[in-house]
């Protein structure tokens, strides 16, 4: 996890004056990369970069950021790791011969903007990003973002300035933030307890959506958002599954499926510092941590939280998983004083309101006496239908299709006043079934491809 953090005016600016503010901002980012820092200014083209580095791949200076490419058109800070960059570097010594200075994921995104172009490359590569790129010659800032949104990236204009970095923390450093609260928020966020993006707790203040990137040149309209390009859709995924359904018996699609998870845990384990996995003896973590050892004669080194009270503790779960896989495993029990304090101080770490009741501070202050990477099940869930309501999405769907398309317009006004949760349980049929618009309670609009 590094920190990335910047600013844009096209009307240019006083370098002490810029240099005081990228300081104060990429240092507010020093907990998401204490290894190394820099930042890099142009005065006369009024933009300022600003890097907190966590070493993870090439931890010589030769991965330093901000960095230059070789044809010195762009300039970069990135947060995030490329999983497939070693295969890029292959494709790109076929095409032309370059000097590496180094073996960073860094060096090999500049290389490939610079050879195919910014677009082709976020359509090629595959890891968790935000990426702040200038591009000198054209006097262009580019903001993109991971597939899912893993890494974090928020901007806005204040007071004819552009901001933007991995957290809020960072925006505010600068002179020309204005600490607006946001207060059109507060009945999506009572509804489904998070800052729905690309919204923030700031006005004025955006989140970069998953799957896209936006463009600022010095002729961008300060009262808008920008328009958000998509470099993938998950959307044109899921429909060309459904047009294309895999073929072949069950076991075969389970060795697939295998093949396919091996792979993702194989291309998060390129490391040039220890790495380990949090456990907590459910499937998800629990997989993870098995394929992980599978691939290693050395001990995985694994994390667990247990609590005093029996009723919550399921840590002997995960011991028993670790027992039978054989890692290396470490458990912090904690006291209801100790989880009291966790959630204080919890609340000073999220730059919004966010009730999120598996936050995982404490295991990750665990892991980090002896890992400097940890990979965990976060996700699984999500991917395959592992809560308990997604059970019931195929028998709602089955009652709605049982109504007339005619009655399904006079109930759209009894489903929009239904708790946004209840809805989500069903998505898409509910929706098709009250004929509610996709728009959010702040009106965004969200397209279909």
């Amino acid at each position: 996890m590094c920190g990335i953090a910047g600013f844009f005016n096209p009307s240019g600016f006083d370098g002490i004056e810029a240099k005081s503010n990228i300081l104060k901002m990429r240092t507010a980012l020093r907990h998401r990369g204490p290894d190394d820092s820099g930042e890099w200014i142009d005065n006369k083209s009024g933009i300022a970069l600003g890097h907190q580095r966590l070493s993870i791949l090439d931890v010589s200076s030769a991965g330093h950021q901000p960095m230059e490419s070789k044809t010195g058109r762009y300039v970069m800070v990135y947060n995030g790791e490329i999983y497939n960059h070693l295969e890029i570097r292959k494709d790109i010594d076929s095409l032309t011969s370059i000097n590496w200075n180094g073996h960073s994921d860094t060096e090999t995104l500049l290389a490939s903007f610079d050879i195919i172009g910014f677009r082709k490359t976020l359509k090629k590569i595959v890891g968790a990003f935000s990426i702040a790129l200038w591009d000198k010659e054209r006097k262009v800032l580019l903001l993109a973002r991971d597939r899912m949104g893993e890494k974090p990236l928020y901007y806005g204009w204040q007071n004819g300035v552009f901001l933007f970095g991995s957290e809020l923390t960072a925006l505010r450093k600068h002179d020309v933030f204005e600490d607006v609260i946001n207060r059109k928020i507060i009945p999506s966020y009572l509804k489904t307890g998070a800052v729905s993006a690309p919204h923030s707790i700031y006005e004025g203040i955006y989140k970069v959506m998953p799957s896209t990137y936006i463009k600022i040149t010095a002729n961008s309209d300060k009262k808008i958002m920008p328009e958000a390009t998509y470099y993938w859709s998950l959307d044109e995924i899921a429909r060309n599954g459904v047009k294309s359904p895999l073929t072949g018996n069950v076991d075969e699609l389970i060795e697939g499926l295998e093949e396919l998870i091996n792979q993702s845990v194989s291309l998060q384990t390129i490391s040039d510092v220890p790495l380990g996995a949090y456990l907590s003896g459910g499937i998800d973590s629990s997989l993870i941590v098995a394929l992980l050892q599978s691939n290693t004669m050395k001990k995985v080194k694994t994390f667990t939280i247990g609590f005093e009270e029996k009723k919550y503790d399921e840590s002997m779960y995960a011991q028993s998983v670790a027992d039978y896989l054989g890692t290396d495993h470490t458990t912090m029990y904690l006291t209801k004083q100790e989880i009291i304090r966790d959630i204080t101080e919890t609340q000073g770490i999220y730059d919004e309101p966010l009730s999120d009741t598996s936050a995982s501070l404490r295991v990750a202050t665990l892991a980090k006496k002896d890992v400097k990477v940890a990979l965990c099940g976060d996700g699984g869930d999500e991917l395959f239908a592992g809560y308990s309501h997604y059970q019931k999405i195929s028998k709602i769907s089955r009652m709605i299709d049982a109504f007339p398309n005619v009655t399904r317009a006079v109930i759209s006004k009894i489903g929009s006043s239904l708790p946004s949760k209840l809805i989500t349980v069903a998505s898409e049929p509910f929706m098709k079934l009250f004929n509610i618009s996709t728009a959010t309670p702040l009106g965004l609009k969200i397209h279909s491809h």
